[in-house]
């Protein structure tokens, strides 16, 4: 009866209001799924929940719960960008390894209200704290580790869009790399024992500014773990790739413009990329952080993540989990790399040799030297050229410090036209 009377309303109504009420007044009984575009109607398909495993085309990794347990338990433990994809799931697996104490610091007010909601349900009794913080205030970092004195640092926060960062690059330095040495800094005045960088597949032979921002946040750490500076301080940096389903993931994306007949856009026919569920991605950086725990100074640690993924296969493999044909009922469309984007991705720098480590599915790179001070004095201008909105000057100092990196045209659009830059 309430199908019968869903296509009676919506036959009267076609000719009162269109095609458009007709569907929402379908969907609202649950219905829109039946129909598709037809004579310039919008398709409504109903894409059901992709499970994220079956994407990957290999098995995932098992984890060493013992590892991360040991790491954690009984810690006074720290996460920036706590609202985040990484840092959400991080909070979660740590709070489930009994930290003495976690501190959740974000910019963003609603998605650190989420993940405190969240540990508030599964978590009651666990000390926690929240601090509505930004990495680029050096004196909220210091307050926040001043008052919970963290142990350990697992240090999330980063802006990682590509596209976004290339037309903000004053941005992308004060968070990425400006951002990462005021945690590092603060990790030393205050006594931590051990600080993990979140890293990405972005930073080796870096052509965006995400990428670049990224690289000067490791050259940094690792300069400042082979200094005497770092006293008894670990700083491990972990890199992996694309978290697939995380928030900016092709995933979502493909999912929308499916549900929606497409076209599902791709990039570039050969683009391929480093996949990775979440929770996998987590669990092994952990590992590889108790792993970094145990040597002097610290290192660099990569991810197993098999073979890339060639994301125009991704969207095929999604179109036909949704039962329908690529090609024939949803279009693939390529629109062209964007700007400061790359159609591979690499784990390892070629004068990172790569060492196997104990633990399955993580690597190690034999980290690149760099001398502190003058980090520290490039940082320093660095950070002066991004805060006064010098752009051309922000993207010459990144230059110099990741010599394999040119400014793409994207990142050259977003300096005054009146600047000049030389590189």
């Amino acid at each position: 009866m309430i199908l019968k009377r869903a296509y009676l309303v919506a036959a009267h109504d076609v000719a009162m209001a269109g095609a458009s009420f007709v569907l929402a007044l379908l969907d609202r009984y649950g219905f829109g799924g039946l129909f598709r575009r037809d004579a310039g109607v919008e398709r409504n398909i109903d894409v059901g929940p992709t499970r994220l495993e079956d994407l990957l085309g290999r098995p995932q990794a098992t984890p060493d719960r013992a590892a991360m347990r040991a790491l954690v338990n009984g810690r006074r433990v720290c996460i920036t960008g706590a609202g985040g994809t990484i840092g959400a799931e991080l909070a979660r697996q740590i709070a489930d390894d009994g930290p003495a104490h976690l501190t959740l610091i974000d910019n963003s007010e609603y998605n650190l209200y989420r993940i405190d909601l969240e540990l508030e349900e599964a978590h009651r009794n666990l000390s926690r704290s929240t601090v509505l913080g930004d990495v680029r205030d050096p004196g909220s970092v210091a307050a926040t580790f001043s008052s919970t004195r963290p142990e350990l640092v697992f240090h999330a926060a980063a802006l990682k869009h590509v596209h976004m960062v290339e037309a903000n690059p004053n941005e992308g330095v004060l968070t990425n790399a400006v951002g990462t040495r005021n945690v590092a800094d603060a990790c030393i005045v205050f006594g931590v024992r051990l600080m993990v960088l979140v890293s990405t597949d972005k930073s080796v032979d870096p052509t965006s500014v995400m990428g670049a921002t990224k690289r000067i946040a490791e050259s940094y750490c690792q300069a400042l773990a082979d200094a005497p500076a770092a006293g008894s301080l670990r700083l491990v940096t972990v890199r992996f790739g694309n978290v697939i389903g995380s928030s900016g993931s092709v995933v979502p994306r493909f999912q929308r413009q499916i549900a929606t007949g497409g076209p599902v856009t791709v990039t570039d026919p050969d683009a391929a990329r480093y996949f990775m569920t979440t929770r996998e991605a987590v669990q092994l950086l952990l590992q590889a952080s108790a792993l970094g725990a145990k040597e002097e100074g610290g290192g660099i640690y990569a991810l197993d993540m098999g073979k890339p993924i060639k994301i125009a296969d991704l969207a095929r493999q999604m179109i036909g989990l949704a039962g329908l044909v690529p090609d024939r009922d949803i279009e693939i469309v390529f629109t062209g790399l964007r700007p400061g984007e790359k159609k591979a991705e690499s784990l390892f720098h070629p004068g990172e040799p790569m060492l196997v480590t104990e633990t399955p599915g993580i690597f190690k790179a034999r980290s690149r030297s760099a001398d502190v001070a003058l980090m520290r004095r490039r940082l320093d201008q660095l950070a002066g050229a991004a805060r006064d909105r010098r752009t051309a000057d922000a993207l010459a100092l990144m230059a110099a410090l990741v010599p394999e990196y040119e400014p793409s045209d994207g990142a050259l659009s977003a300096v005054p036209a009146t600047a000049e830059i030389a590189l």
